[in-house]
């Protein structure tokens, strides 16, 4: 069965290149982001492994830890990341599991097969400090992930769990932000102290609470 959004991620045990690692302990009271790759040792994965190893201080920033996954064995991590460091300029500094027997892989439905039959799809999930889902996102096996975009969604997410605003179309971190609309306007209007604007009764701006 999928994960969905709102669902609680599912825990698990597995040998990791740092170690045999509780998920769920793992991701402690941080935010996580979980994401697959469908095999070690190919080009698009060694590209992505490196960026996020670039990218790792910035998820930190955000109290964001990252966990890679593939069907390979830890062994075969090992030694991938040693390409990655080589080619990618970078040190890989991040736990990537060895889910050789696929049990996480069927717990989050990472093996598609109509699109690859035994390795796993490029999935990505945020999960919140509760451990919910907050995001899913599918690539397909040749397409890189953009994680500049996946920054963008965890900004957005913890702008919403912590000052009630959405965001809108193309948002970047700094930019004005939407009422939710659970808020009425004397509400919100106590809650932003930089002020709201009302565009429609449906459609309310204020700047990005945090800046």
């Amino acid at each position: 069965m999928a994960v969905k959004l709102g669902d609680t991620a599912p825990n698990f045990t597995a040998m990791t290149t740092e170690g045999e690692l509780n998920f769920h302990d793992w991701i402690g009271d941080k935010w996580a982001i979980l994401f697959s790759h469908p095999k070690d040792f190919t080009p698009v994965c060694t590209t992505e492994l490196g960026t996020v190893a670039k990218m790792k201080d910035q998820f930190d920033n955000r109290n964001c830890k990252v966990m890679a996954l593939s069907v390979d064995s830890v062994e075969d991590h090992h030694e991938w990341v040693k390409d990655i460091n080589e080619t990618q300029g970078t040190t890989v500094n991040y736990p990537i599991v060895a889910d050789t027997d696929r049990k996480v892989a069927d717990l989050y439905d990472m093996i598609h097969p109509n699109a690859l039959n035994t390795l796993t799809v490029r999935s990505v999930f945020v999960i919140g400090p509760d451990k919910k889902v907050k995001l899913t996102l599918t690539y397909p096996a040749a397409t890189g992930r953009n994680f500049d975009e996946i920054l963008r969604v965890v900004d957005s997410v913890q702008l919403t769990a912590n000052h009630m605003v959405a965001t809108p179309a193309n948002w970047k971190d700094g930019d004005t932000c939407i009422v939710v609309p659970s808020l009425s306007d004397d509400e919100a209007r106590a809650k932003f102290t930089k002020g709201i604007e009302v565009i429609k009764p449906y459609l309310r701006t204020t700047p990005q609470p945090n800046k």
